[in-house]
């Protein structure tokens, strides 16, 4: 099997607060390979984003701090290489769609320089080039009169447009090994959401592109991704290919994200979506044991101690939890 294209390894993040320490991610491992589409789910909270920023070391810092862990792209540990270094991989190398484009894009600046600006830095290109190049990526994201809004700034736009620029951003990267997309359809309708997924996967396709979506729709996650990490309260909980993920939830709490859908029989039968019952952990005071054990069914004793290790299910399905049984690898 090829080596993989990121490799994050024990990672930890903590930031500080005036209440105190919170230890945001506690020990997160994955990799992708190229060309695939691994995505990163869980509710609001959990540590996806600050996962996806601490791979190109975008912790702000402070509060934040990455404690802990290594980051290898194509490897090289991307937490030990200098900053001029790792500012020649950012746009070009790695890409990323923010979950905010408001706060992302620059307000002071035309798209269509912003889009420019990336493509004059990390390409050789003439300005009169990449000004064509930058109008060709906003049609490509499907933005009505691509020569207008060139010179429209950011608070003009509504929040799909701005979306929509922030993807002509990332695409802009000249040879992307990696993009990282942070909820990048949020804003979008679902005629345009389609569209936008389905350039992410010819991209993808077209260069052998590595794609770290991040997400919490599992609508999303069912069309485009190859495989799947549940994240819950700083900590991966399941991860494995997604039909296996779909098919055979094994974490109580991936089981609850997957009832708690639309989609699930029993709300067509009984006209209530199902809900995980409890709240979620306070992070200041949250111990080693498992993050979910104060809302788990099959808690025991010994969730409360520590983490448990990982449970193999299938050749590519593990899971962290004591109460699951290990299956013979097939």
């Amino acid at each position: 099997m090829d080596e993989p294209l990121l490799s994050i390894q024990d990672l930890k993040v903590d930031f500080s607060t005036n209440r105190g320490l919170v230890r945001a991610i506690r020990g997160v491992s994955f990799a992708i390979r190229k060309g695939e589409t691994l995505a990163l789910v869980g509710e609001s909270g959990c540590g996806k984003s600050v996962t996806a920023h601490s791979i190109t070391r975008l912790i702000p810092t402070p509060p934040g701090r990455i404690t802990g862990g290594k980051i290898l792209f194509e490897g090289v540990d991307l937490l030990q290489i200098p900053e001029p270094k790792l500012r020649d991989l950012r746009g070009s190398r790695i890409s990323m769609i923010f979950q905010e484009p408001m706060t992302s894009l620059n307000p002071v600046f035309p798209i269509g320089s912003q889009i420019m600006d990336v493509l004059l830095t990390h390409t050789k290109m003439k300005k009169v080039d990449a000004r064509a190049k930058a109008l060709s990526l906003l049609e490509l994201v499907k933005i009505p009169a691509p020569e207008r809004r060139f010179k429209s700034y950011p608070h003009q736009l509504s929040g799909g447009m701005r979306q929509r620029v922030m993807i002509a951003l990332a695409l802009a990267s000249p040879n992307p090994g990696l993009m990282i997309a942070d909820e990048p359809t949020t804003a979008l309708d679902v005629t345009i959401q389609a569209q936008i997924l389905a350039l992410l996967e010819d991209l993808k396709e077209k260069i052998g592109m590595a794609l770290l979506l991040i997400t919490h729709d599992m609508g999303v996650v069912a069309e485009v991704a190859d495989r799947v990490a549940v994240m819950y309260a700083g900590r991966v909980v399941e991860e494995g290919e997604v039909f296996r993920i779909f098919e055979n939830p094994s974490h109580p709490y991936t089981r609850g994200l997957l009832e708690s859908l639309p989609s699930n029989p029993l709300y067509k039968e009984t006209k209530r979506l199902k809900a995980i019952p409890g709240s979620v952990p306070d992070m200041i005071t949250l111990g080693e044991g498992c993050p979910f054990a104060n809302r788990c069914p099959l808690v025991r004793p010994e969730c409360t101690l520590a983490f448990p290790e990982p449970t193999t299910l299938d050749t590519d399905h593990k899971v962290w939890c004591y109460a699951i049984e290990e299956e013979p690898v097939l």
